[in-house]
């Protein structure tokens, strides 16, 4: 596809704490310039990142262009079991859905299994057909692949026992090898789906994480559409990363 790989969505989150943890020590508000030194990061990242946390509303930007930790942050962090509201989530799924006229999906990786947690459609962007639960057929999703892609060996081989490589489609991948080296080819964060799980239908995913848990957040369109990669590439990473700082960050 020819798009180059861009930061992991943990690699921003890591960095977000950073700033946060800065901020912190700052309850009047600190520049960039002294956020950027007490974390450790170039200035530039650290500017893009400050605003978009205070966009996020985890920070104020004050009128002097200094940041300072949002006195009551949003309710974030992982919910009593270990998955986010709807009320966290669902916003960021509608926008990414609006933008991209497409059904939105999120699962996450939990007790072994990949389990949807959200689909946000609508009349302009219906969602496809789950005629197979998603559950059973993570080999043959964008969706599923995201997340196989970033287990460990152990994992990801122990989720290949439990599940068959059931043929769905004319275009299924069925033989674990062919999966395998789908999986670990350097193909950057965006997995695809081309009619393997429904015919007619493609999806693109990315992978979102809560805390240690990995997940994926994609997106599902017929196939007679026409996409840039790169627009679906970067939507879906501007909208992993939010995604994840929904899921990870502490509140302020």
């Amino acid at each position: 596809m020819g798009d180059q790989a861009g930061p992991e969505p943990t690699v921003s989150v890591r960095q977000d704490l950073r700033l946060l943890e800065a901020a912190g020590t700052h309850p009047d508000g600190a520049s960039v310039q002294q956020l950027a030194r007490a974390a450790g990061l170039p200035e530039l990242t650290a500017r893009r990142l400050l605003h978009e946390l205070a966009q996020d509303g985890y920070l104020d930007e004050l009128d002097d262009g200094a940041f300072a930790l949002h006195e009551r942050g949003p309710l974030l962090g992982p919910a009593d079991d270990g998955l986010a509201s709807q009320e966290r989530i669902r916003p960021l799924l509608s926008s990414l859905r609006d933008k991209l006229s497409a059904a939105v999906y999120l699962t996450l990786y939990d007790e072994g299994e990949i389990r949807v947690l959200e689909i946000v459609d609508s009349p302009r962007a219906p969602r496809v057909n789950v005629w197979v639960s998603f559950q059973e057929a993570g080999h043959a999703t964008a969706l599923g692949k995201s997340v196989l892609r970033e287990l460990d060996p152990e994992a990801r081989a122990n989720y290949l026992a439990r599940h068959a490589l059931a043929d769905l489609t004319p275009r299924t991948i069925t033989r674990r090898e062919e999966l395998l080296r789908e999986l670990d080819a350097p193909a950057g964060p965006l997995s695809m789906d081309r009619g393997e799980y429904s015919r007619g239908t493609t999806c693109a995913a990315v992978p979102v994480y809560c805390g240690d848990q990995v997940g994926s957040i994609g997106i599902s369109f017929r196939s007679d559409r026409m996409y840039r990669t790169t627009e679906v590439r970067a939507r879906l990473l501007e909208s992993a990363l939010r995604v994840t700082r929904r899921l990870t960050l502490p509140e302020c």
